[in-house]
């Protein structure tokens, strides 16, 4: 890897959230010159995190809306 040394990428993976078993199969991708199968890796943990951040949208969302129900004093239980 041009630039990186393996230490600041297992760095960058782990801050990432990557699994321990995540980063050794990078690793091992890197070491085998599989840069398709890192990019996939890569954006599956993408995805992963984007659904997450999908979901905490909508809680939040859902939070909004009540608070500001009750600020408007529509809440009555």
């Amino acid at each position: 890897m041009i630039g990186y040394s393996e230490k600041m990428v297992v760095r960058n993976l782990k801050d990432a959230g990557c699994s321990p078993e995540m980063i050794i199969k990078f690793m091992g991708y890197a070491q085998e010159s599989k840069k398709e199968e890192q990019l996939s890796l890569l954006e599956k943990h993408r995805k992963e995190l984007l659904d997450k951040v999908h979901v905490e949208e909508k809680r939040i969302d859902c939070l909004d809306y009540l608070i500001y129900q009750v600020r408007q004093n529509r809440i009555r239980i």
